[in-house]
């Protein structure tokens, strides 16, 4: 559990993590060397895994933006391991999420256009020994949080 102060720690470094040690340290209302412990600390809890520029996608020749569920079989830790590793490797590919119900992935992909992403499904995708389906959804618009709070305890 985080403790008020390294929150407001947290949030601080999410709103934008290139502010120095000192500006979070005032706005937080600790010493630059208190902050500084507690954002040690956090690393080394694993709480901070990194720091990391919030790239615009379209800029990368990456416009189209698709969901794509699949399922595999059949359905053994091993396969689950290997597809997921895999498939992480393509560069059309942002994230790839293990999942319980009727599918068992789901799969983040990013094409300059829908001609690339219908060659990505046709040609990495379907032609896979370990997929038995998939459906794909196209994203016309994405909205992520980017600072988010602890909730409280269930």
């Amino acid at each position: 559990m985080l403790d008020e102060l390294d929150s407001a720690i947290v949030r601080h470094l999410q709103e934008d993590a290139r502010q120095t040690n000192r500006d979070i340290a005032r706005k937080v209302g600790v010493a630059p060397s208190t902050c500084l412990e507690r954002i040690r600390l956090l690393r080394e809890r694993g709480v901070i895994r990194g720091y990391h520029a919030d790239i615009d996608l379209a800029s990368l020749n990456r416009g189209v933006r698709a969901l794509v569920a699949a399922q595999v079989r059949p359905l053994s830790r091993a396969v689950i391991d290997e597809f997921q590793r895999s498939i992480s490797e393509l560069p059309e590919v942002l994230s790839v999420y293990v999942t319980a119900g009727s599918d068992d992935f789901l799969i983040e992909v990013t094409t300059p256009d829908i001609d690339a992403l219908h060659a990505f499904l046709a040609d990495r995708l379907a032609l896979r020994r370990e997929i038995v389906g998939f459906r794909t959804s196209i994203v016309f618009r994405h909205l992520r949080k980017t600072t988010l709070e602890p909730l409280p305890p269930g």
